[in-house]
């Protein structure tokens, strides 16, 4: 008879939990909508979103979600960046998804940015706040058309620079102290030019780095290094999948031991998504061939100042951006045609998974297995060329790996934003307190 009791009290209990907790875990089609915003990088400022907009309920993860915000982006033929927000409706507005794009020039500041995003995400919003509480507070307004001219200038063929882009940089580091000394400069320039059936991309870049050390007694080590590269690709769009490419190249290197290394090549891509897909999801397919000429400084370890060899590539490429997470796999292979076993096979890889709520998995690395390294030079390098990274080395592998864990819990709501004393996590601080 006691257990009949307490049988019946323990379904009581569950009776009365259970739906209190159905309840806090679905949110009523009367209560605010709730967003998940998914983005990373520069532009992803979750903090002036939350401050711009209102009309939602931000939360911290996508389970507690009514819209998903996916955002991803790429550069421009510009140099700009084109944004894509992906609103994919959970729960009450399963089904209800759209797209947005904005491109950003290569000359907007950080806060426009920021700001066109806002825009963006504002718009894409109302369709799902206007069935909320507030949809009969929001009001919508309108910018005159003239704030487009712009854009309607560049569509209608009026572009002046007929989509060429220019840029040039320097660049100057300096540092040192009693015993050392460094300082390293580098420069460079651009001129591409994209539109929707051609890419062209012209480059150079620079660099001239200079070290000393005191090792006493008077002893002084000098480490020296300089680079100089140009490159040109050319690229033909053949349709939604498919693409041909021309390159070129020039280089000048300290650490490689060449005094002039070219490379004339072409070849071809698929693409298993289409193209006008990339930002979220790609499956590429390259192939290409060329011609390679080396003037080395030095007599390299197989007894030549110079040769002309040939080449072929091949690469593997995924990319996916999906609401549960990002991954990146991409497996190239390279070899000299004039001796087979001279050859560079590499796998890189990078998973974000968030695998329950809360609790996120990042890995990430690559392994190279490293056989075509004609350029050493013959007389290898010395203890102080090996430890200041002076010449490239001998090795028949490298590697690189991470792994990172995240997990975070407590409340799902995000609508609040504190800016004293730095950012909530600190790190807005450039000073260190102790008490």
């Amino acid at each position: 008879m006691r257990d009949r009791y307490a049988s019946v009290l323990l379904i009581v209990l569950l009776a009365g939990v259970l739906p209190a907790a159905a309840q806090e875990a679905a949110p009523p089609s009367s209560s605010p909508v709730r967003v998940f915003i998914d983005c990373a990088g520069f532009y992803c400022d979750t903090e002036f979103f939350t401050t711009e907009i209102t009309f939602v309920d931000h939360v911290r993860d996508r389970k507690d979600a009514d819209v998903h915000v996916l955002a991803t982006s790429q550069t421009t033929g510009s140099g700009g960046r084109l944004y894509t927000l992906k609103f994919i409706g959970l729960g009450r507005f399963a089904g209800v998804e759209s797209t947005l794009t904005h491109a950003a020039a290569v000359t907007a500041t950080p806060d426009e940015g920021r700001k066109a995003l806002a825009q963006l995400l504002k718009l894409g919003l109302v369709r799902y706040a206007a069935e909320s509480p507030v949809g009969s507070t929001l009001k919508i307004t309108y910018a005159p058309a003239s704030a487009q001219s712009g854009s309607q200038d560049r569509q209608a063929g009026r572009d002046p620079w007929n989509f060429w882009v220019f840029r040039v940089s320097g660049n100057g580091f300096f540092n040192g102290q009693e015993s050392t000394s460094s300082r390293y400069l580098s420069a460079s320039a651009s001129a591409n030019r994209t539109t929707e059936q051609w890419k062209i991309n012209l480059s150079f870049s620079g660099s001239d780095e200079a070290s000393s050390y005191d090792l006493g007694d008077g002893e002084i080590f000098k480490s020296l290094s300089k680079s100089y590269s140009g490159a040109g690709r050319v690229v033909k769009s053949l349709g939604a999948h498919w693409a041909a490419a021309a390159t070129g190249r020039a280089a000048r290197s300290t650490y490689s031991n060449y005094d002039l290394a070219t490379r004339i090549g072409g070849g071809i891509e698929y693409d298993l998504f289409p193209y006008a897909e990339s930002t979220r999801r790609q499956l590429r397919f390259q192939w290409t061939a060329g011609v390679n000429t080396f003037d080395y400084t030095e007599e390299t370890i197989y007894g030549k100042l110079n040769e002309t060899v040939a080449d072929h590539t091949a690469l593997v490429s995924l990319d996916l951006k999906q609401p549960w997470g990002q991954v990146g796999v991409m497996f190239d292979f390279s070899q000299y045609l004039h001796d087979l076993s001279k050859y560079q096979l590499g796998l890189f890889g990078s998973v974000d998974l968030r695998l329950f709520k809360g609790f996120s998995l990042d890995l990430g690395g690559n392994y190279a297995r490293v056989r075509d390294q004609l350029s050493l030079p013959k007389g290898g390098a010395t203890d102080q060329e090996i430890l200041v990274r002076q010449r490239e080395m001998a090795t028949g592998y490298r590697y690189f790996a991470t792994v990172g864990i995240s997990y975070s819990f407590g409340s799902i709501f995000n609508n609040v934003v504190n800016p004293r004393f730095g950012s909530s996590g600190g790190g807005g601080n450039r000073f260190m307190m102790s008490f």
